[in-house]
């Protein structure tokens, strides 16, 4: 895919002949822009204005007159997103805050949206899904090698060593009693 360098446009670039037909161009591409996928305020903000033909005025009251529609929110967009992360792949905690922290989005609403997707989907229920898949798709570790991919493994997917540990201690003690 390609991907342009984003230019920084001064004010002094800016050119509104037509405030009315502006602001209408702003509305329109903000509504597409929000039709192709969700957005936090900030990131639409700067989608907006990388147009010349518009201003932070003009983008200010557009972006005001979606939150009065209930087009823009914040808090539900990363509410959302959290728990939409959570149910396309189970994560642990460490991996949603780096990807969520990508979102442009406030830090304490960040932390509010992941806190209410784990009260949601418990962590332990996603390492869960996480070690089945695994076990699935590769088996249970025979060597000590293969038990150290394992961990890393559910380590990069953000769960925390000692969950690991408690949660592979169990499928050990599991595999342990089904031979016998």
């Amino acid at each position: 895919m390609w991907r342009h360098k984003k230019r920084v446009i001064d004010d002094a670039d800016r050119v509104v002949n037509d405030a009315a037909k502006s602001r209408k161009r702003t509305m329109d591409r903000a509504v597409r822009l929000l039709a192709a996928k969700p957005r936090s305020v900030r990131e639409l903000r700067e989608r907006l204005l990388e147009k010349l033909w518009t201003n932070d005025e003009i983008v200010d009251g557009v972006i005001e007159k979606l939150k009065e529609y209930k087009y823009l929110d914040d808090e539900q967009f990363a509410r959302d997103a959290a728990l939409s992360k959570l149910r396309q792949k189970p994560q642990g905690k460490r991996k949603l805050q780096m990807s969520m922290s990508q979102k442009k989005l406030d830090k304490e609403t960040v932390e509010t949206a992941i806190a209410e997707a784990f009260d949601k989907i418990p962590e332990s229920e996603l390492i869960d899904r996480a070690i089945e898949k695994r076990l699935r798709l590769k088996g249970k570790p025979e060597t000590r090698e293969e038990t150290k991919k394992f961990y890393d493994h559910l380590l990069r997917q953000g769960f925390g060593f000692d969950l690991i540990r408690e949660k592979m201690s169990a499928v050990a003690a599991r595999e342990l009693d089904s031979e016998d």
